[in-house]
């Protein structure tokens, strides 16, 4: 494996994201804060450049104790949609929220010194 510069971290505002591209690895890097998570740019669904889409807050409906709808909310948790069919992504962990069978593939970027690296095979 090999680490290569792709950028500074100072570029990705908290709460945004941003497509990078190395050799034929293409990838989104989204910041939360201190913490950064990588998936490759490819939707499980049907291969779409999941990372290009908007993140949002998805949307919540509060059951009482004896499920009625007490209302809707919006989750702590930000999702990426893709563009291409709107499947949903957890920014965390890449999975789909309501298929297990859907979820992205991580990438391995570190921060060092204020700058991102991505790990590329040799």
């Amino acid at each position: 494996m090999s680490e290569v510069l792709v950028g500074e971290l100072a570029q990705i505002a908290d709460g945004d994201h941003r497509v990078f591209q190395v050799g034929s690895l293409e990838f989104g890097v989204f910041r939360q804060g201190d913490t950064i998570h990588a998936w490759e740019n490819r939707c499980p669904h049907a291969g779409g450049p999941v990372c290009q889409g908007k993140i949002f807050r998805k949307v919540e409906e509060v059951l009482g104790k004896d499920r009625k709808s007490l209302g809707l909310r919006f989750s702590t948790t930000p999702q990426i949609v893709c563009p291409w069919h709107g499947f949903e992504y957890d920014i965390a962990t890449g999975r789909h929220p309501g298929d297990s069978r859907f979820r992205l593939k991580r990438v391995d970027v570190t921060v060092r010194d204020g700058n991102l690296y991505v790990r590329t095979p040799a």
